[in-house]
């Protein structure tokens, strides 16, 4: 492809510095494959961003949050439950696997299309497939194989995407694109939802139409955004690098190793509730199933507009204050108060009393944890390693939180065991919490 131009007519501006040109020189002689983003992006691109985001978001968490729920009580009526603890484990195990081996290789890739969009395009063919074979899945085999193909597309979209966002946007802009990015993926989360209030009656549509949104969506960002082949020559490929992706030594840098098991351990305690918050509304607080969807979707808005505003002054207060761990360490703490008073809620409202107080949590978890990451990353200036084995600690409890909330809901043998499930989750979260104390480099 074309060397950038000044204007570029897919929604790039030239702002390239002679100190950026140099670096990026620096690290194309050492054979690094990442190539150095020099050229402000524009609106249109940032637009074209968040529509992706939302729409892969969309497509993928819809199903996990209800479709599969209501699908499993299609499937196996008296104990959807145990359908959902079987299929969710085995596809985010796909999808811990699938993201860091297809960004890996979209790095190695040269087409005359560019190196992210076939990995895009062709993971979007393949997810929307599985979708369509989902919609129509009459057993837990089908709904596991169909599960497992998803997230393995859909993680190699997303792979590709986030590859693209770092070959695209400088590093002055990398804080405003990630907050359209974090923006998008929750407003995803809420339109799902209500889609499924609407389409609650036609689950075969509801798994399929968010799909469709996706492949229109993300079409569109291929066509903004810029896939340019670097020019230097590639270092040699052998699987001794593309297994060492998977690790960073928590010994030598032990500060990373505590802000990973924060990471992993809130996401582990969260993903264990959202799992089964329908069945939960259903089996727990005794709602017909479109009652329970409707009820989830009001609850997850007041979540994200709780979310929104505790994002937007948690940032500007960290800043100011130039504190990290005390928003991350006691925004865990009050995730876990949510989650307690889910364990003993028996009406609707003191559900979305927990939303409210779990929204204002994340949102000033998310807008402060990402930022103590990258204080500790161990090597600030190729932070492209580290970051995927903190993606692990994003992926993996999704694997196991259904298993060992499945099992935790069994535990006494009368009726599912909610109450002790989302104590789990609670001790989990207060665990993640107090990882964060000992990181030293990090106020």
């Amino acid at each position: 492809m074309s060397t950038p131009t000044s204007n570029d007519d897919r929604g790039i501006a030239s702002t390239a510095s002679p100190e950026s040109t140099a670096a990026a020189a620096a690290l194309a002689a050492e054979g690094i494959t990442q190539p150095v983003a020099t050229q402000r992006v524009t609106r249109g691109y940032l637009w074209g961003l968040s529509l992706a985001e939302f729409g892969l978001f969309a497509a993928l968490l819809t199903p996990v949050f209800v479709s599969m729920s209501l699908k499993a009580s299609q499937i196996n009526p008296a104990h959807p439950e145990v359908v959902v603890g079987a299929v969710l484990p085995i596809g985010a195990f796909g999808a811990l696997l699938a993201n860091p081996l297809a960004g890996a290789l979209s790095d190695r890739t040269r087409t005359r299309w560019g190196r992210r969009r076939p990995w895009m395009v062709g993971g979007l063919a393949v997810f929307m497939a599985s979708l369509v074979f989902l919609a129509f899945s009459t057993t837990q085999l089908q709904l596991t194989i169909g599960w497992l193909v998803a997230q393995v597309a859909a993680n190699a979209v997303f792979a590709a995407l986030t590859a693209s966002f770092a070959d695209n946007v400088p590093e002055l802009q990398r804080g405003k694109a990630s907050s359209v990015i974090a923006l998008a993926q929750n407003v995803a989360i809420l339109a799902g939802l209500y889609l499924a209030v609407y389409l609650v009656g036609n689950i075969p549509l509801l798994f399929i139409a968010p799909g469709i949104l996706a492949i229109v969506l993300i079409l569109i960002y291929c066509v903004v955004a810029k896939d340019e082949l670097p020019t230097y020559q590639l270092k040699k490929f052998t699987w001794l690098n593309l297994i060492s992706s998977f690790w960073t030594n928590p010994i030598k840098n032990p500060d990373f190793g505590l802000a990973w098991w924060g990471r992993f351990l809130i996401t582990f305690g969260t993903f264990m509730f959202t799992t089964y918050r329908v069945l939960y509304m259903e089996k727990h607080i005794g709602l017909e199933p479109a009652k329970a969807v409707a009820a989830v979707a009001f609850g997850v808005l007041l979540y994200t507009i709780a979310l929104m505003i505790a994002a937007a002054v948690s940032g500007w207060a960290s800043d100011r204050l130039a504190r990290r761990k005390v928003f991350v360490w006691s925004s865990t703490a009050l995730t876990a108060v949510g989650l307690i008073v889910l364990a003993h809620s028996d009406t609707v409202e003191s559900f979305y009393v927990a939303e409210v107080i779990m929204g204002f949590a994340f949102g000033v978890y998310s807008a402060i944890d990402t930022a103590l990451i990258v204080d500790v990353l161990p090597n600030a200036d190729r932070p492209g390693k580290d970051l995927g084995v903190i993606n692990i600690a994003n992926a993996l409890p999704q694997s196991l939180a259904p298993a060992v909330g499945l099992f935790l809901l069994h535990v006494g043998g009368a009726g599912l065991n909610f109450t002790l499930m989302l104590w789990g989750a609670g001790v989990a979260v207060i665990l993640g919490a107090l990882v964060i104390f000992p990181i030293k480099s990090v106020r």
